[in-house]
């Protein structure tokens, strides 16, 4: 067995698994990192070698704990699509160190299937359930319609109060400072 990846998978739905990143999902990481449709709502795109540090990153970030931003594998294919996962929003001053955010990514030729409903769905309800978690939010630049549009299909609010101008997005680009929140709370409680 040297030498085989080890999968772990953290929860799977009717059509998809969730699952840590491995060495042969690195060409599709690089892909949605440096699509013009995918990176349409973020200043830059990726270079492979910046990609590839991303990749190792966020595979690192895969904790114990069932938090990360998890490789979206369609079951059928066992091809790996994209990305979705619950991590620390990292966001200081913006956010308390403790907010824990809701995310994804998806190659452009899967848009349209219903995935990332599918897979976002799933996971708000395993953070909010399974890890206990009291709230989970959501941000997106303000005219990032196909990401918010997902965030009202599972349920998440609109909280205009949180609402922000994004510190990581650099002058050049103030058509995407403008970011909007939103959230979910466990049954029973108010945000």
């Amino acid at each position: 067995m040297s030498g085989a990846e080890q999968v772990i998978v953290i929860l799977e739905t009717q059509r998809l698994r969730l699952r840590n990143w491995l060495e042969g999902d690195r060409d599709l990481f690089r892909e949605i990192n440096s699509d013009q449709k995918v990176m349409e709502f973020f200043p830059f795109r990726r270079s492979h070698d910046e990609a590839d540090l991303l990749f190792d990153r966020v595979n690192a970030m895969i904790r114990e704990d069932g938090l990360g931003f998890y490789a979206v594998e369609l079951k059928e294919s066992g091809e790996a699509m994209g990305f979705c996962g619950l991590a620390p929003a990292n966001m200081p001053g913006i956010f308390p160190p403790e907010t824990i955010e809701i995310g994804w990514r998806l190659a452009t030729r899967f848009w349209g299937n219903g995935y990332i409903t599918e897979a976002a769905s799933a996971l708000l309800e395993y953070g909010l359930k399974a890890k206990g978690l009291d709230a989970i939010i959501s941000f997106a630049v303000a005219q990032n319609h196909r990401s918010t549009a997902v965030m009202k299909r599972i349920g998440m609010t609109h909280c205009p109060e949180l609402d922000f101008d994004s510190p990581r997005v650099p002058d050049s680009h103030p058509h995407l400072k403008r970011h909007v929140t939103y959230a979910a709370v466990k049954d029973g409680q108010t945000r």
